[in-house]
């Protein structure tokens, strides 16, 4: 084995940063999957990962920088019978860890798929460690379906909503509190089928706008919800109760003697879930005429009309 810090081409005062992004790098370009041609991409691919099993951990790398072990990740002493305790003790190389941290990192940028990079090529890419190539087998698990899910205000309100996944499976979900138009929640074990087990069902959220509900016509802003409330004009003129609805209820509320149009009463608490908390209904009074003419009051305003002028 060379030098890690020569193998990964960076300095001795490197840090993980660095080192980390300088295998990303040589693992991109040296995976056997893109090298098929080349049979000494692999050998490199194996050897940016030993490398980086010594040099990206840190311990080992304290213990490299000391002396104690080598490149290969051996104690010192024992290089020349490759890694093997020659008086029996079977020591290996040092940690045991094998090459989980470059496995990691090799899963992020290929997924599984890296895991069988040596198929064809001689097993494991990365020297032949049965347990590893054990995990390499691993059958692909089954694609992932793609669902999209229109959210009412009141499911919203409940903070769950039913996703249909096949003609005979419907599931019920948790919608976040703070939940936006286009986020995807993904359900693990609810995709296609596969010979490594079910994919994962990705399902991308619409958030309704409104909804007519008793009657009455909600609008989402944010968390909050406006509803135009209609109101007598006696009750306007001298104050009174008027009745709110709400998504599952309704609720009786003081009307200020002299109210206009427009004028808004904030019901807290009774809106939609938020990152912060609930947020508030925001009734509108709509101050209506009588349905029949009424005469007095025609009388009345005309009175003080005359009695102005």
């Amino acid at each position: 084995m060379r030098d890690p810090y020569q193998v990964l081409g960076v300095a001795k005062s490197a840090d993980e940063k660095e080192i980390k992004s300088a295998f990303r790098k040589l693992a991109k370009k040296y995976h056997p999957d893109q090298n098929s041609g080349d049979p000494k991409a692999k050998e490199k691919f194996a050897e940016a990962g030993q490398a980086y099993e010594i040099i990206g951990d840190k311990d080992k790398r304290r213990r490299f920088d000391a002396g104690e072990i080598g490149p290969d990740g051996a104690e010192r002493g024992f290089e020349g019978f490759g890694g093997d305790n020659p008086f029996g003790g079977g020591r290996g190389p040092a940690g045991g860890g094998g090459f989980s941290g470059a496995e990691d990192i090799l899963s992020q940028m290929f997924g599984g798929g890296f895991r069988s990079a040596g198929g064809g090529m001689g097993g494991d890419p990365f020297g032949g460690d049965p347990r590893r190539q054990a995990r390499q087998a691993r059958p692909p698990k089954g694609a992932d379906r793609q669902v999209n899910l229109t959210v009412s205000l009141q499911q919203l309100s409940q903070g769950k909503a039913p996703v249909r996944l096949g003609p005979d499976r419907t599931v019920n979900i948790t919608i976040p509190k703070d939940a936006s138009d286009g986020q995807t929640i993904r359900l693990k074990g609810q995709g296609g089928e596969g010979p490594g087990g079910r994919g994962d069902a990705l399902v991308t959220l619409t958030l309704a706008q409104s909804a007519v509900i008793d009657g009455a016509r909600f609008t989402r802003e944010g968390s909050n919800l406006r509803v135009h409330v209609p109101v007598p004009l006696k009750t306007a003129v001298l104050g009174g109760k008027a009745r709110v609805p709400l998504l599952k209820s309704a609720v009786s509320l003081n009307v200020p003697a002299w109210s206009t149009s427009g004028t808004i009463l904030r019901v807290r608490g009774k809106g939609l879930p938020g990152a912060d908390g609930s947020g508030d209904v925001l009734a509108v009074l709509a101050i209506e005429l009588p349905e029949e003419k009424d005469e007095a009051l025609i009388a009345l305003l005309t009175g003080k009309a005359e009695h102005a002028a």
